[in-house]
């Protein structure tokens, strides 16, 4: 039986895949922001476009809802803004009953190191 070759990664000089690829995502584009952001700790709106692939407007939108919501906070220093993650923040969705973003890693970490057969740490 002969190998099937890999289809060649399609995509635009951004990144981006180009047309008739179906592509999704684990998360939403709220949830990717947040993780950006915890993982990039002081980083700014424009490193955020750069990093995303997405307009300077939407993550101004998608940054405006994640701090209103408490779960991004701002540090300006002079004309710039740079942004971290508040981890005390409650998970906006049912399914957590109103769980913190740090409960909700906690527990993800706790039960990868229990299928990875290690102790708890």
């Amino acid at each position: 039986m002969q190998d099937k070759a890999k289809a060649p990664d399609r995509r635009n000089k951004s990144g981006r895949q180009l047309a008739g690829q179906r592509t999704w995502y684990l998360m939403s584009s709220h949830g990717t922001v947040f993780f950006y952001v915890a993982t990039h700790p002081g980083c700014t709106i424009k490193e955020m476009t750069e990093a995303l692939f997405l307009t300077r407007r939407t993550i101004w939108g998608l940054v405006g809802d994640l701090r209103k919501a408490g779960m991004v906070e701002v540090r300006k220093s002079g004309r710039r803004h740079h942004y971290s993650a508040n981890p005390d923040s409650q998970v906006h969705h049912p399914v957590f009953g109103g769980r913190t973003v740090r409960e909700v890693i906690e527990e993800l970490v706790q039960q990868g190191w229990q299928l990875l057969g290690e102790p708890r740490r």
